[in-house]
Formats: C-alpha cells, sequence, structure tokens
C-alpha cells in the first residue's frame, strides 16, 4: 500500500480537477505520468478506475469510492506535514532530557527558569536518573552526563561543557572539635562521608596542585550517593566530605562549609551532553542544545 501511494495521490488530484489535463496544470506533473500512476493502481487494485477517451473523462462508480478514501490518506499526510511546518517555523513541543541528580538539582534548576520565560510554548520533560540512559533507544532528545572520558557512542553528537573538581569540606565547628588535618594521611582518623554506597572500606585518591598523588583507605561513617544529603549532613557537623564544586560552592560562599586540604583535590568527571545526528534535530530541541552551550560552557573557571 504504501509503495503505491504516489498511485493514489495522482488518481486523486485528477479527480479533483476533473481531468487529466487540468491536473496538470495545477500541480506540473505530466499527462503522461499521471495517467501512466493510475494505470498502474488500477493494475494494483485489480479494478477500473476511470474511463478514458479522446472526447470525455468520467469516474467509475468504484473510482469514486476509492477517491473518497484516497482524500482521506491524502488530507492525513497534509496534517502530517503541517505539523512538521508548524513545529519548524516556533520552537514548541516536548524536549525530552536525561540528566543526572546532582546536575538537575543544581545546575538546571538555576538555568531552567529564563529558558522556560523566553520559550513559553517548549515543554520540558526530565528523566531525573543516575543510570545511563540509551539515548537512540530510548528517545532521548539530550542526555547530560559526568563520565571520566567522554562518550564516543555511534552516531551521537558529544559537547563538552567542563571537567568538574572535587575538594574536600567540612563545618567549621567538626574542624573546631576533631581538628583541621593537614595532610591526606591524617583523613583516617576523621569522620568521613562518601558518595561510595556499595564499598563501605575503600580507596580515596587526592590529588595535589604540584602533581602529587595520594591514596588513603577510608572507612566512612556514612556512604550515599546523594550529594545533596551529603552536603546537608556536612553542613550539620556530620563529617569531612568530598564534594564537586558545583555542590559545594553556595555553602562554601556563605561560610556554612569550608575546604579542607583545599590544595588537594579529586577528579569527578567531564560535564558533557549527547545528542542524536543534527540531520532533522527539532527547533525545540535545537534552541534548548544552544542555550545549555551558552549557559554552561565555562572557560574561566572549574564549575
Amino acid at each position: 500500500m504504501i509503495s503505491h501511494f504516489d498511485d493514489f495521490y495522482c488518481f486523486a488530484v485528477v479527480v479533483e480537477h476533473g481531468g487529466f489535463s487540468a491536473a496538470e496544470r495545477a500541480t506540473d506533473i505530466p499527462k503522461s505520468k499521471l495517467s501512466r500512476r493510475i494505470l498502474n493502481l488500477e493494475q494494483y487494485l485489480g479494478v477500473r478506475l476511470i474511463h478514458r477517451n479522446s472526447r470525455q473523462f468520467s469516474v467509475t462508480d468504484m473510482g469514486m469510492k476509492i477517491y473518497e478514501q484516497a482524500k482521506i490518506m491524502l488530507n492525513a499526510a497534509q496534517a502530517a506535514q503541517d505539523i512538521v511546518h508548524k513545529l519548524s517555523e516556533t520552537p514548541r513541543g516536548t524536549v525530552k532530557i536525561s540528566t543526572p541528580t546532582s546536575i538537575a538539582q543544581n545546575e538546571l534548576a538555576k538555568i531552567l527558569p529564563n529558558f522556560l520565560k523566553q520559550y513559553p510554548e517548549i515543554q520540558i520533560q526530565l528523566l531525573v536518573s543516575n543510570r545511563r540512559y540509551d539515548v537512540i533507544n530510548e528517545g532521548i532528545d539530550i542526555a547530560l552526563r559526568v563520565r571520566s572520558q567522554l562518550d564516543n557512542d555511534t552516531g551521537l553528537i558529544v559537547r563538552r561543557f567542563a571537567k568538574i573538581q572535587q575538594h574536600l569540606c567540612a563545618s567549621q565547628a567538626y574542624l573546631n572539635q576533631f581538628g583541621t588535618p593537614r595532610h591526606p594521611d591524617e583523613l583516617a582518623q576523621h569522620r568521613l562521608l562518601s558518595m561510595m554506597e556499595h564499598v563501605i572500606r575503600h580507596d580515596l585518591e587526592l590529588n595535589s596542585n604540584h602533581g602529587e598523588s595520594f591514596k588513603i583507605k577510608i572507612e566512612p561513617h556514612v556512604l550515599g550517593l546523594d550529594f545533596v544529603m551529603l552536603n546537608q549532613l556536612a553542613k550539620e557537623d556530620c563529617g569531612i566530605v568530598l564534594l564537586p564544586d558545583s555542590i559545594s560552592a553556595d555553602a562554601i560562599q556563605s561560610g556554612e562549609l569550608v575546604y579542607v586540604l583545599p590544595e588537594w583535590h579529586a577528579p569527578h568527571g567531564i560535564f558533557h551532553m549527547v545528542y542524536p545526528s543534527r540531520q532533522g534535530i527539532l527547533p525545540a530541541v535545537k534552541v534548548f542544545i544552544d542555550y545549555l552551550v551558552e549557559q554552561l560552557t565555562e572557560t574561566d573557571h572549574i564549575i
């Protein structure tokens, strides 16, 4: 049926315009092609649709019934085309985005309000989870990710934002009570909070600003992959925590947290987004991609 769609179209325009010559003038499709298409359709359906002779043009009873159904097909196709044209004119519709929890709670929570004001006809569907979504098979328009290495998925466009670092933080009250570490090897004597939820005893690796590397075995008091929770626990004097700078920034600025061993840090990952090929991308998705690049690409500092 799909392979004969053009045949149905040619048949419908010939009937609609009352003959081959009129249809040719209206559509610029040669009469010979229109005739050939209709003959193909008649052979496919096994019925006569049009009576042809040199003097008159008439549609058979069966032809009129087929014409009514062909009009429905053409109207549906036109409606689908109108939808695409409408979406292409003004950014509108739904943009489906997968994002890690911390990115949603921090970066997106800060930049989304302004975007929604600029594009009131765009809906944002956020899939907030730390699991990795399959962009193609799960119909994701844009996936925000933080990885130690950039994704190299076949068929996906990758756009890097920044490399996120982590620093140790604690409240001043905690440090007043338990002391301030002067070297990473003193951390084992402190109450530590960790995002490594599946391994109770694990290694903590830190790098200094001078290129040194230090690894220590720790057994944290609290484990859980929730940066907001760990951030809050640290502010409540529960211990020392390694947090991405983007998570701890507000608490550091307000004085609720202070850096511990500030000359030492740990790599967290490269913040980037992936999305399907640029071909055929809807305007709503394109403007959101452009907005993310504008808002999240950092050149002067690490987020």
